[in-house]
Order: C-alpha cells, then structure tokens, then sequence
C-alpha cells in the first residue's frame, strides 16, 4: 500500500481516538498496533510488551519523577514567598518596577523546579494579589507571568528536555546547559519588553511604595539564599562533572526537603501531598513515553519515517525551510496537546527528517523546549492559560490576548538561537568538548 495512504489512515485514526477523549498514551498504544497489525508482518503484541518495558526501564527516566517531587515540594512551601520578599528591593528602581518579579522569580524557580505550570501556579500565587493590590496594570501582570512561566521548561532541570533526551537520544546533561543561555536570552526580551512598555505608559505604572539603601537591598537579599543554594547544589553538580542529571535529582529533593523543615513549613500534609502530587504527574509523563515508544517502532516497520526523510531531502528543503514549517506545526499542536504529548507524538517521524536536513540534535532539542513553550500560551489547551485562568478569575481569551507580546518575543526567540546557533551550543561545545 502507498505509505501516503497509510500515513493518512493512521492520522485519521489517531483524530479519532484523541477526539473520542482516550487517554493520549492509549492512543499511542493503539496506533502503533493498529499500524503493526494493519501494515506490517510483525508481531504487534510481542513487540508491545518488549518495547514497553524496555522504554520503562531506561535509566535516564529515574531523574524525571525527582524533578517532579523536588517541585511538587518548593510548590508547597515558604521557599517561593521569600523568593519574592528578597527580589522585590532590587527590581523597583528598574522602569516597570514590580513586575520585573515575574520574570525573574519565574526564572529562578524553573531552575529548582522543571515544571512550566507549577512555575507559573506558585510565582503567580505570590506576585498576583501583590501587584494588583499596588496598582500595576493588570494585563502586563498576567501577560508577563503567562510568558515567564514558560521558563519552567526551557531553564534546567527540565522536565520535557529529559523526555526529548530519551527519545532522541541525546545527553540529557548537555541539554541542561544548552538551556542555560537561551533561557537567559528569553527572560532579557521579556524584561527588555516590560521595560519598554512602562517607559510608554508611565501612567500605568505606580510610583515606588520607598526608596531602600542598598544596605537594606543586600539585608532582603538573605531570603534568597536557600534558594540559590538549592540551584547550587542542583545545576552545579551536573556542571562541575560531579553529579549525573539522576544524582543531582537526588540532591535537589534532599536539600528541598532540608530547607523546607528549616523554614519551619513542612508538615505530614505538604509532604504528603507532594510525594501524591509527583507520583500522579510522573505516571502520566511515563504511560505516554511508553506509548510514545511502541509508536516509534511501529513508524519504523510501516517505513513512514523513513520515507518522510527520504522526502525531504528529495525535495532539497533548507534547513530554514524545515525549521519554519515545523515551527508552524508545533503551533497548530499546541492548540490541541500539551507539550511532553507533542514531543513524543512527533519525535518517531520528525527526528529522522531532522537528522536528514543535517541540524544538530542537540540545537534542535532547545528548538523544541522553546516552541512547546509557546504552546504553553496558545488555547485552547495552553497549561499555563488554565494556571492563570484559575489565579485570575479572568476568562481564557482575556489571559491569551494578555499573552501575545510574549508570544511574539518568543518567536524572536527562535529566529535568534536559528541565526546565531552558539547561543545554544557555546557552553557544551566549551563543558562537553562538542564538535
């Protein structure tokens, strides 16, 4: 049969599973055998069994429900409050003031966190109420927040870098620091944007509440320390070479859990709820990537990917051309899918296109984060839309259009790492030794 006409088939077959409300790992279950069992001569369940556990067992996944309970259990506890009782001082001068906190304390928690909506839940629950009680206008508020939020998955450690690690085999150590400087890019257009806005609209800005010494700026500044001191310990053993991206979850945990009895907010009821809240989050994430992988070898019976890549260097795209059309494509995704589901729904055909149009895998791993990003902004199904739905009380469409300049910075984002690839692969090229 024409491997057109089997790749129509099975997307029409998978629109029907996702529209029928089955469960997206089962959907990728079913596909894979509904493509084994149709299109090839191998044995679908065999490989089913073999193929799910086999992607189960892989060592690399044991960092990813860390990550989760490391997050799960920040979310829970004073950490994130004082976070902001130690930033506020230091962003007031700056034009925009206050709501510089968003983008910052967003970018510090996703370096202690992993988790896009849990960044955006818990620095939204503490600079919200703040900055609507002082005045600050409250589109720039939810549109910044909306926009920072994203920085959960792009600074490490990064849940969704793990997952497209596993599936694309690549290091998930090196992707921890090829996040590092778009991550840092991202949040200097945000506040670069912020800054902008308020020197426009001065009116919209309120005056400082007080004029602190810088004495008094370093004296706030102690509420930050147990904070860096968990990135420390996290991000720089996985730098230093002296933890493997599964040990420093090890520490991340431990030392979340010993600053959080320090601080005198956990309880049996946090640490419960964290310990439920990570092991649901971690065995959805795990059901999909066991789907994700079944479907992955069934694509490679069918022959689909291979074709595909066939395809695309037949038709001699750029890899500009590639990257725009997949960006596009990530888009539309992301109106339906949230971003690990877009991951390992496309990685089986994209990937060997990908390797075919000649990008760096690594290059294209911080490609990736960044347009799921996006798709964290976009509805329908946008995560950190319903997150700041629920904070706001606003409707969805009020939060989306609030999200727009920093959906637009965020395509700036990646016409930057596309035109200048060192933001993405200077630091492993200098850490790692990458050619």
């Amino acid at each position: 049969m024409d491997l057109g006409l089997v790749a129509v088939i099975l997307l029409a077959a998978l629109a029907v599973f996702l529209i029928g409300g089955i469960w997206i790992a089962l959907s990728l279950l079913g596909l894979g055998w509904l493509a084994m069992a149709l299109f090839t001569d191998a044995p679908a369940g065999k490989l089913m069994a073999t193929t799910v556990w086999g992607s189960s067992a892989s060592w690399a996944l044991t960092a990813l429900p860390l990550f989760i309970w490391m997050g799960e259990i920040l979310f829970r506890t004073r950490i994130s409050q004082d976070m902001f009782r130690g930033l506020a001082p230091w962003m007031a001068p700056l034009p925009g003031r206050l709501m510089h906190c968003n983008v910052v304390g967003c970018g510090i928690f996703a370096a202690i966190s992993g988790s896009s909506a849990a960044t955006a839940a818990t620095i939204g629950k503490i600079t919200i109420p703040e900055l609507k009680q002082r005045g600050y206008d409250e589109a720039m508020a939810v549109g910044s927040l909306a926009g920072a939020g994203t920085l959960g998955l792009l600074i490490p450690p990064s849940i969704i870098m793990i997952v497209y690690g596993v599936a694309a085999d690549v290091s998930v150590a090196r992707l921890f620091v090829a996040g590092v400087l778009p991550g840092a890019l991202l949040m200097l257009l945000f506040s670069g944007y912020i800054a902008a806005w308020a020197a426009l609209n001065p009116a919209k800005t309120p005056p400082r509440d007080s004029v602190t010494t810088l004495g008094e700026k370093f004296y706030a500044a102690r509420y930050l320390i147990p904070t860096i001191l968990l990135i420390a310990g996290v991000i720089g053993s996985i730098y230093t070479g002296v933890a493997t991206p599964t040990e420093a979850a090890v520490i991340g945990v431990a030392g979340s859990l010993v600053l959080s009895l320090i601080s005198s907010s956990l309880n049996w009821h946090t640490f419960s709820a964290s310990v439920m809240g990570a092991m649901k989050t971690s065995c959805m994430i795990a059901f999909i990537l066991t789907g994700a992988a079944f479907l992955t070898v069934a694509m490679g019976f069918t022959g689909i990917p291979r074709a595909m890549a066939g395809w695309i260097a037949g038709q001699q795209f750029a890899p500009w051309q590639l990257v725009a059309v997949l960006t596009v494509l990530f888009m539309v995704l992301g109106c339906f899918l949230d971003g690990i589901s877009m991951v390992v729904l496309t990685s089986a055909v994209i990937l060997p296109s990908v390797r075919a149009a000649g990008i760096d895998l690594l290059w294209f791993g911080v490609f990736i984060v960044l347009v799921v990003e996006m798709a964290q902004i976009t509805p329908p199904v946008g995560f950190n839309l319903f997150v700041l739905q629920g904070l706001t009380g606003r409707n969805m469409f009020y939060v989306a259009r609030a999200s727009i300049p920093f959906f637009v910075l965020m395509v700036a984002a990646v016409a930057l790492i596309w035109v200048f690839p060192q933001i993405v692969t200077y630091l492993p090229g200098k850490m790692f030794k990458l050619g």
